[in-house]
C-alpha cells in the first residue's frame, strides 16, 4: 500500500465491488411464485413513493442477469454483493418453499462464478414478505426463528459456493424509517414498534449466524449497517449532548449490540426508549453478539446538528458554508467516512471491515451515443477512494470497497427519480449504458489504484 506522486495504490489482495438489492433491481415482482412483501404493498399504496412508482418491473434483472453479470464482468469487479428475496423463497415467509425462486439465486450465483466474480450474499435487505408483517413483521418476537428458517433454508442450497454472507442491510433503516417515521415500508409511526423491531433485527442476526457457519463454513460472515456520524454545530453542551444522543441513536444502538452484547447504558436511560421497550428483556441483546468475521459498512454522509429547544427529539440541521450535497441532499465529504472507519477500528476492533455500500445520486443524463458523463461521481469515487486509502493507513483493516450501486434502479421512496449506478438504465427499454465513472472504476480495478 503505497501514495508516491499523486498514486494511490491498494494492497493487491483488496477487493473491488459493486452492490444491489433485490427489490431494486430484479422485478418479477409476482413471478413464478414470489410472493408479496412489504414494498410492494408499500409502493402500490398511493402517495408512498415519487410518481407512484413501484418495482415490479425495476431493472428486470430477474430475467437479464446474464446481461448484467456480463456488466460487471466488462467493468471487471471482483465481487458482487446482491441480496435474497424472502418472499421468493417462502412466499409467505415460512411454510411452504419456491423452488422456482431458489433455482433463480442458484443460477445467478453460478453465472457470477463462472464469471470469476465472488458472491456476496445479503439475506435481508428490506422485502419482509407481506406474510409477516401481517403477523406484526419486525416487532414479533417469533421473527426471530422465521429469520432463522430463512437463513437455514437459503445457506443450505448455496452455502457450498458464497464467498461471504451478511444477515441483514441496515437494520436502523429497517425498524426506524419502517416503523417509526414510516417513510419506508411498512409505513408505520410507532416508537413501540420500531425499538422492538431493532430488538428482533439484531436478535434475528445472531440467531442466523451458527446456521451460516454450519451450513457454509468456508464463507465469511457479518452484517452491513449504516452509520451516519453526528457533529455538534458547536462547543455549546447543548449541541454537545444532541450529537453524542443522535450517535446512539444512529450508530452505537447498532455496533454495541453486534460487538458488545449490551445496548448502550446512556440510550437505554432515555424516557422514550425505555418506555418503548417496557417489558422486554434487554439482555437477550446477547445474542447478537454471535461472532463474525467482518463488519460491512454502508456509509454515504455525516450530520452537523444543534439542539432545537422548541423540538428537543428532532435536532436542527446546520449546513456548514461551502458544503457540497448530492441530489439526495447527503453531504459530500471523504475525510468524515475515513474517521468513522477509524473510530469504528478503534472502538469495536472487528476482525475485518468492507465498506459494503458508498456511492451518490446525481442528476445523470442519458447521451445521444455510447457514453454517460458523470463527472461528479468520478471526482465522488476520488474523494472517498482517497479517504478509504487515508483509513487503511490509519490502521482500519478494510478489505474491499462496494459501490453502490452496479446500475441505476428503484431507489426507495424516491422512486426511479434518482440515480446511483455506474451503469445507466433507460427504464421504458430496459437498454443498459455504462457511464464515464464505470470506465473510472473499470481503471481503479486494473491499477489497484489511481
Amino acid at each position: 500500500m503505497a501514495q508516491e506522486k499523486g498514486k494511490i495504490t491498494f494492497p493487491a489482495d483488496f477487493l473491488w465491488g459493486t452492490a444491489t438489492s433485490s427489490y431494486q433491481i430484479e422485478g418479477g415482482a409476482l413471478s413464478d411464485g414470489r410472493g408479496e412483501c412489504i414494498w410492494t404493498r408499500f409502493s402500490h399504496t398511493p402517495g408512498k413513493t415519487k410518481n407512484g412508482d413501484t418495482g415490479d418491473v425495476a431493472c428486470d434483472h430477474y430475467q437479464r442477469y446474464r446481461q448484467d453479470v456480463a456488466l460487471m464482468r466488462d467493468i471487471g469487479v471482483q465481487a458482487y454483493r446482491y441480496s435474497i428475496s424472502w418472499p421468493r423463497i417462502l412466499p409467505q415467509g415460512t411454510g411452504a418453499l419456491n423452488e422456482a425462486g431458489l433455482d433463480f439465486y442458484d443460477r445467478l450465483t453460478d453465472e457470477l462464478l463462472h464469471n470469476d466474480i465472488q458472491p456476496y450474499v445479503t439475506l435481508y435487505h428490506w422485502d419482509l414478505p407481506q406474510a409477516l408483517e401481517d403477523q406484526g413483521g419486525w416487532a414479533n418476537p417469533a421473527i426471530v426463528d422465521w429469520f432463522a428458517h430463512y437463513a437455514d433454508v437459503v445457506s443450505q442450497r448455496l452455502g457450498d459456493r458464497v464467498t461471504a454472507w451478511m444477515t441483514l442491510n441496515e437494520p436502523w433503516c429497517s425498524a426506524m424509517l419502517g416503523y417509526l417515521l414510516g417513510i419506508h415500508a411498512p409505513g408505520m409511526r410507532d416508537p413501540r414498534r420500531a425499538y422492538l423491531a431493532a430488538h428482533y433485527l439484531l436478535r434475528a442476526h445472531g440467531a442466523a449466524v451458527p446456521l451460516l457457519r454450519r451450513n457454509s463454513p468456508q464463507s465469511r460472515l457479518g452484517i452491513a449497517l449504516n452509520l451516519i456520524p453526528q457533529y455538534p454545530a458547536s462547543d455549546k453542551p447543548e449541541d454537545v449532548r444532541t450529537a453524542r444522543y443522535f450517535d446512539g441513536f444512529f450508530n452505537r444502538w447498532y455496533l454495541d449490540p453486534v460487538f458488545k452484547g449490551v445496548y448502550p447504558e446512556d440510550m437505554l436511560a432515555d424516557g422514550m426508549i425505555s418506555a418503548a421497550l417496557q417489558g422486554v428483556d434487554v439482555s437477550t441483546i446477547r445474542q447478537a453478539a454471535a461472532p463474525i468475521d467482518f463488519l460491512g459498512i454502508n456509509y454515504y454522509t455525516h450530520n452537523t446538528i444543534a439542539y432545537d429547544p422548541e423540538n428537543p427529539q428532532q435536532p436542527r440541521q446546520v449546513r456548514p458554508a461551502g458544503a457540497r450535497f448530492t441530489e439526495m441532499g447527503w453531504e459530500i465529504n471523504g475525510q468524515e467516512m475515513a474517521n468513522t472507519l477509524l473510530r469504528v477500528q478503534r472502538e469495536y476492533a472487528p476482525k475485518a471491515m468492507y465498506i459494503t455500500e458508498n456511492g451518490a445520486a446525481f442528476a445523470d443524463v442519458a447521451a445521444n451515443g455510447g457514453m454517460v458523463e458523470d463527472p461528479q461521481r468520478v471526482d465522488f469515487l476520488k474523494e472517498y477512494l482517497t479517504a478509504t486509502h487515508a483509513a487503511l493507513r490509519g490502521g482500519a483493516a478494510l478489505k474491499g470497497y462496494f459501490v453502490w450501486s452496479l446500475m441505476d434502479n428503484f431507489e426507495w421512496g424516491e422512486g426511479y427519480s434518482k440515480r446511483f449506478g455506474l451503469v445507466y438504465v433507460d427504464y421504458p427499454t430496459q437498454q443498459r449504458t455504462l457511464k464515464r465513472s464505470a470506465h473510472f472504476y473499470r481503471e481503479v480495478i486494473r491499477a489497484s489504484g489511481f
